[in-house]
C-alpha cells in the first residue's frame, strides 16, 4: 500500500515541535510522497526547504487568498522566481474565499489570475481554493480555459455536484479531505462516488481536517489513511485499488517520478 498526499502544509507551526517524527510516522503509515503547499512567499520558501532536504517532499508554491493583503512588496516576485526551481511541482495554493474578510475580494481575483498565469507560463499545475465563492471561480476558471487546457486541481472539495461536473468539463482533478468521512458529509459522499477514477485526489489539508476518527486533533499525513479506506468503501472498491489510483493520479498531474 502508498499512497500520496497532496496537500499538507508541512511548514507551519503546528508541526514545529515533532516534524521529524511527523514525517517518520507518514513513512510508517504507508505515504509515499506529500506535497507542502505554500500559502505566502515565506511559507513557500519554508516549503521548497522541506523537499530540498527530502525525496519524500515536493512543493508547491503561492499566496493564499487570504493572506494576499498581507504581501509585502516583492513577495509575488518571489513566487515567481521560487517557481523556476525543480522541486517545485504547482502553483499555489490560490484560490477564492467569501467566507474570511481577510483580503478585498478584487485583490483575490488579481492574485488568482496571477497565479492561474504563472501556472499557464511554467506548464505545472495550479492547486484551488475556494470556500462560499464557487461560482466566482468557476467564473475565473472559464476565462483561463479559453487561453488554453487547464492543469489544475480542486483542493478539499466540499462543493456541489454541479461544481464538481463542471470542474471536471473544465480538465480539473478534484481532491477529497478528511471532511469527506464526517458524519454529516453524506452529500459529499455521493460527489465523490461520481468523480472518474483518473480525476480522483486524496489529501489531508494537514494540520486541519483530520478525518473520522481522529476528528478534532491535529491532522498529518499519516492520517490520509482514514480518508483512503472511507472513500474505497463509499466507491466500492478495494483498498489497495483506490491506492495506487489516486497516487497514479498525483504521479501523473504533479509530474512525480516516484
Amino acid at each position: 500500500m502508498s499512497l500520496i498526499d497532496t496537500h499538507a502544509h508541512l511548514d507551519q507551526d503546528e508541526f514545529a515541535e515533532d516534524r521529524e517524527a511527523m514525517i517518520r510516522r507518514a513513512d510508517e503509515a504507508g505515504i509515499s510522497h506529500v506535497i507542502a503547499i505554500g500559502i505566502g512567499a515565506q511559507s513557500s520558501q519554508r516549503c521548497l526547504k522541506l523537499a530540498e532536504g527530502s525525496v519524500r517532499i515536493s512543493a508547491a508554491v503561492g499566496i493564499q487568498p487570504n493572506y494576499c493583503s498581507e504581501a509585502a512588496e516583492g513577495d509575488w516576485d518571489r513566487i515567481v522566481a521560487l517557481a523556476e526551481n525543480r522541486e517545485v511541482v504547482a502553483i499555489g495554493e490560490t484560490g477564492l474565499d467569501r467566507h474570511w474578510d481577510f483580503t478585498p475580494f478584487p485583490l483575490q481575483q488579481d492574485y488568482f489570475d496571477r497565479h492561474l498565469r504563472l501556472a499557464a507560463e511554467r506548464d505545472l499545475p495550479f492547486v484551488v481554493h475556494t470556500r462560499e465563492s464557487e461560482e466566482d471561480v468557476l467564473n475565473m476558471l472559464r476565462e483561463a480555459r479559453q487561453r488554453g487546457p487547464l492543469r489544475g486541481v480542486m483542493h478539499s472539495f466540499a462543493g456541489s455536484q454541479e461544481t464538481a461536473s463542471e470542474c471536471l468539463e473544465l480538465g480539473l482533478h478534484v481532491s477529497f479531505a478528511g471532511m469527506v468521512t464526517f458524519k454529516k458529509s453524506a452529500d459529499l459522499r455521493t460527489v465523490a462516488q461520481s468523480i472518474p477514477d483518473e480525476r480522483i485526489l486524496i489529501e489531508t489539508d494537514s494540520p486541519y481536517l483530520a478525518p473520522h476518527p481522529l476528528r478534532g486533533k491535529r491532522n498529518e499525513p499519516a492520517y490520509l489513511i482514514h480518508t483512503a479506506q472511507c472513500l474505497a468503501e463509499e466507491r466500492g472498491v478495494e483498498f489497495e485499488d483506490f491506492c495506487r489510483i489516486t497516487s497514479d493520479n498525483a504521479r501523473r498531474l504533479f509530474g512525480l517520478n516516484l
